[in-house]
């Protein structure tokens, strides 16, 4: 009986200290992330309001990485059974992580899966998804994503990369950077090549399909 007290107190002091981290992450930027901290490239990065950054990039990367950000509570359930079936057939590991999924393990969790770790990411990706706005979740994404060697964020990368703010980033530029974001360590931005070229080429032309299809109508009204 002690036991079970103990450990429903356990359970209530998680459920509220992480609603608060959460509730105060929906205000306040993160200041640093796990995956920041064993970098041992060292940190780049520099918070830049949502309106501060270039639509291109936030619809790059729902070209890229989510196009039904807009209309998923937190989950692609088709773009997970994808990503199942993909892995059955062995090769390298493919996920069907949404953009809220990703903030919710780079803001409070680590990299690396497990089932531990997935069920924590899907515990948080629900909380992001209840108590965030979506223009917050895209906020947070474009800020604490990894856009390179110890670069975080899009204004970090449109720096490192373009040498201008990340409002300024034309439409190829920004699909440059989402390009890379998967990998952001072995694909390169500036002077890309190969793969990331054809793909980045691919997210630029994506982009419009995101404008006119409105996909972005829940962070752009």
């Amino acid at each position: 009986m002690r036991a079970i007290k103990v450990l429903f107190k356990v359970v209530l002091y998680f459920f509220f200290t992480t609603v608060a981290w959460v509730g105060i992450y929906a205000i306040v930027p993160p200041p640093i992330t796990a995956t920041m901290m064993m970098d041992e490239h060292g940190i780049s990065k520099d918070w830049t309001s949502f309106s501060d950054i270039s639509p291109n990039m936030a619809r790059a990367v729902i070209a890229a990485e989510d196009s039904k950000f807009c209309s998923h509570d937190g989950f692609d359930t088709e773009a997970i059974q994808k990503a199942i079936a993909r892995n059955a057939q062995g090769g390298r590991i493919r996920g069907g992580s949404t953009i809220s999924q990703q903030v919710a393990k780079n803001a409070f969790l680590w990299q690396g899966g497990g089932f531990f770790r997935k069920g924590l990411e899907a515990y948080f990706t629900f909380l992001v998804e209840t108590i965030w706005s979506k223009r917050r979740i895209m906020e947070v994404y474009l800020n604490i994503a990894e856009t390179g060697i110890g670069t975080y964020g899009v204004q970090a990368g449109a720096q490192r990369y373009f040498h201008k703010d990340a409002k300024d980033l034309t439409g190829i530029e920004a699909a440059r950077i989402a390009a890379a974001l998967p990998l952001p360590k072995k694909r390169a931005v500036n002077g890309a090549r190969g793969f990331t070229r054809r793909y980045g080429n691919t997210i630029a032309t994506r982009i419009n399909v995101v404008l006119n299809e409105k996909l972005d109508s829940c962070i752009y009204n």
